[in-house]
């Protein structure tokens, strides 16, 4: 029984911290996307089971962590084809 509200407790941490660095690995995709995704889906589970605030941080940061990835990367791909492209 201990062992179980030990695993709850720790889940909206863990949410928080990989939601953290998804944000702060925003240009190595590799990172960032599966660190994001853990974060969203731990963060949305301890928030609505226990209501946890450092919950829907996680939640927060993993979803601005994936935006930031994508942005960064799409916007790269519109630079590269704008830079090769001849008028």
């Amino acid at each position: 029984m201990k062992e179980k509200e030990n695993n709850r407790i720790v889940s909206h941490i863990v949410s928080l911290v990989l939601g953290i660095i998804s944000i702060l690995t925003s240009f190595f995709w590799y990172i960032t996307l599966p660190s994001g995704i853990i974060a969203i889906v731990l963060g949305a589970k301890s928030y609505k089971k226990e209501g946890k605030k450092l919950g829907l941080a996680g939640l927060i940061t993993g979803i601005i962590g994936i935006s930031l990835c994508l942005l960064l990367y799409i916007s790269l791909m519109i630079l590269i084809f704008l830079e090769n492209q001849v008028f």
